[in-house]
């Protein structure tokens, strides 16, 4: 393709015999006009002098302080052979490689890896919430009556004794339906953000700063799963701690609406990220720190000599004792949550200070069942789609050579 700007070659040839005596300026015949190539944009620019009858002074001084000494020019686009770049030298992943190992089925990070990680994210997270949909309703209800439900054995009972077997399962379909949504942010967003942040902070950076790699990639990734969650999660805690407000989410969501707006919905965004934001800080920097020191210090070999099956258990064990301290971080929060979407109107300080110091610790050990089970299960589960789908999973980071040699470990 080209751009003409140029005069005809008879024109040419009447430019050059009208400039007479000034012809030094021009080292060129008419007929095969100067090629200036601009290697940046691929064009190549074709020179031709134009001269008019009646000032040809004007455009001779055009001619020599013009860029490309002639105010009329034309454009080609010309084909440059494209240089080829090697999987080495694209993007540079700092936790793994960037090729494809035999065995995987993509490359890390790519679109296919966080596609499918999203994809184990919603089959961790709203399979694991739904099945513990009678505990979480028995822990909302001990927070936000706790004189009636004092305690999980007695919440069970008085559960069982007012709405049935039935009754236990309320609140299941916005459960499910958030914590799906959920999963899919939080673990590929967490996946991006990881190699993002990774990629700032170079090969021995990373290394040195894992920890707080895994930290700001998780709670970059959880300040938008909230905003997924909290529209079911308003429903779901109503649903479960009011009584005969409504027994579905199909009753649930259009009264909220029709009372409150679509403030119903996003009131609880805040105290949720206050509640999920260090849940989940802690549930993925404690499970990467825990895989790596159990591998270090308790499974008896190599990761890499490990079978499928060993390394899910190991998965499993990290996930739980992970799990135990993100109940104990968050509880507070998830307490002022549970009770700010029962009560309409109010907000979350007032929340706080009906509560109290020890009101925000009620159901603590329940939810500690609950969330050590819960998160053991998410990442056994998230596991297993990564082996299922033979999608990369790197092993626990190891101190680059080039950081052993500046310490001296390596000669």
């Amino acid at each position: 393709m080209s751009t003409e700007f140029s005069t005809s070659t008879a024109s040419s040839e009447f430019a050059a015999e009208a400039i007479g005596a000034n012809s030094e300026f021009w080292s060129f015949s008419p007929r095969e006009p100067p090629v200036v190539e601009d290697r940046k944009r691929h064009f190549k620019i074709l020179i031709y002098p134009v001269v008019a009858n009646m000032y040809p002074t004007t455009l001779m001084h055009l001619s020599r302080v013009n860029p490309f000494n002639s105010p009329l020019f034309s454009l080609k686009e010309i084909e440059e052979p494209k240089e080829s770049v090697s999987p080495s030298n694209g993007q540079s992943r700092r936790l793994a490689a960037a090729t494809v190992p035999e065995g995987d089925s993509c490359e890390f990070g790519s679109q296919k890896y966080l596609l499918l990680c999203g994809f184990g994210g919603i089959l961790s997270c709203g399979t694991t919430h739904t099945a513990l949909v009678p505990l979480d309703l028995v822990k909302c209800r001990m927070q936000v009556d706790p004189a009636k439900y004092k305690g999980i054995g007695k919440g069970f009972a008085l559960t069982l004794k007012e709405d049935g077997a039935r009754g236990l399962a309320k609140g299941w379909a916005p459960t499910f339906i958030g914590y799906s949504m959920q999963g899919l942010c939080k673990f590929g967003f967490y996946e991006m953000f990881k190699i993002f942040y990774s990629d700032l902070l170079g090969e021995e950076n990373t290394y040195l700063w894992r920890t707080s790699l895994y930290l700001a990639a998780s709670a970059s990734a959880e300040f938008f799963a909230d905003i997924a969650l909290a529209p079911m999660e308003a429903c779901k805690v109503r649903i479960q701690t009011q009584p005969g407000y409504a027994n579905t989410l199909r009753q649930c969501a259009p009264k909220m609406y029709a009372e409150e707006g679509v403030w119903a919905f996003y009131k609880g965004v805040v105290p949720l990220w206050m509640r999920q934001i260090p849940y989940t800080m802690m549930k993925f920097a404690c499970f990467e720190r825990t895989v790596e020191l159990l591998y270090k210090h308790v499974v008896p070999k190599p990761r890499a000599d490990c079978s499928k099956a060993e390394q899910l258990v190991v998965t499993f064990t990290a996930g739980y004792i992970a799990g135990v301290f993100c109940a104990i971080v968050s509880h507070p929060a998830d307490s002022v949550v549970s009770v700010l979407n029962k009560e309409s109107g109010s907000t979350a300080l007032q929340v706080l200070k009906k509560l109290g110091p020890r009101g925000v610790w009620k159901g603590l050990v329940a939810r500690i069942i609950m969330i050590g089970t819960l998160t053991a299960l998410q990442w056994f589960i998230y596991d297993s789609v990564k082996v299922y789908f033979r999608l990369p999973r790197p092993p626990p980071p190891e101190m680059p050579e080039s950081l052993k040699k500046k310490l001296g470990l390596t000669e």
